[in-house]
């Protein structure tokens, strides 16, 4: 027993005043172990809950951010503290270095408390679509200082968590999966509109991704320069891709209007020309 603990007491090297000794990394490796063990029971529970339907993937994603940051962040602390530091003794004797880096480092500490007023209220997390600035896309992550969000064309956006809290988004799926879509047409003035109705919900058929409940419908929008204006409204789930599905719909208007008829005018000018009086000279 006193080989043992002359073992852990044994110093490994001194620095100053400072002695590292075996102990010190045993208790370092049992307060990791112990926070991993105690977040992997977290998550495993967390992941239960949610088959059991108390929660949806996007707050499953959300608590379990949470506790990984809480749950490292002590542990971190707790290891430094392990190691022979007085974490209280660090923290007062570097207020001024802490007031500079904070001057310094505003931008960062501002985005890390907006990762966590993301998580907590779940403004947005991962698999939500959401349009910033005019950009669609598939948020990928939302970690401590900025969201990695997957645009339509595949390219990946690292957007600061305070642009998130401060500046305006739409989430197209903070509610629910589905959504409502339109599509804007235009036929000649004389065609027959309650077959410009049937034909445009007939386009629709066909088109998986196209939802039968909500039921879609036809609205005649105003009577345009040169058009009747129509916009037909249908539901979705296929939030990220949904310009495919738009596509697929505007073919099958286009042969079905060209199949029955039915012409969609472009703007026209009629020019009058008015002739000089004869007696006029040039």
């Amino acid at each position: 027993m006193k080989e043992v603990k002359a073992f852990l007491e044994d110093v490994l090297f001194t620095v100053g005043s400072f002695e590292l000794r075996i102990i010190n990394l045993l208790w370092v490796v049992l307060i990791l172990f112990f926070a991993w063990l105690l977040l992997w029971t977290i998550k495993k529970y967390l992941r239960r809950k949610k088959n059991l339907g108390k929660f949806d993937e996007g707050k499953l994603y959300a608590l379990t951010q949470i506790a990984t940051y809480i749950i490292w962040v002590t542990a971190l602390m707790a290891a430094v503290d392990a190691l022979g530091f007085n974490i209280t003794v660090l923290l007062a004797g570097s207020t001024a270095l802490l007031v500079g880096l904070g001057l310094g480092l505003q931008d960062l500490f501002r985005d890390m408390i907006a990762g966590f007023i993301i998580l907590f209220e779940r403004a947005i997390t991962a698999g939500d679509i959401v349009e910033i600035a005019g950009n669609i896309g598939q948020v990928k992550e939302v970690g401590l200082r900025t969201a990695s969000i997957i645009t339509r064309d595949d390219i990946v956006m690292i957007v600061p968590n305070s642009k998130l809290t401060t500046d305006h988004f739409i989430n197209w799926s903070q509610n629910h999966r589905v959504s409502r879509f339109r599509i804007d047409v235009g036929v000649a003035y004389g065609s027959d509109t309650a077959k410009v109705e049937k034909l445009l919900l007939q386009s629709l058929q066909g088109v998986p991704e196209v939802l039968t409940k909500p039921a879609p419908f036809v609205s005649f929008q105003d009577f345009g320069d040169s058009s009747l204006d129509f916009s037909i409204f249908f539901f979705s789930q296929n939030l990220f891709r949904i310009e495919r599905t738009k596509s697929a719909i505007r073919f099958n208007i286009d042969a079905l209007f060209r199949e029955h008829g039915v012409h969609i005018p472009f703007p026209q000018r009629d020019l009058w020309i008015k002739e000089a009086p004869k007696n006029q000279k040039d």
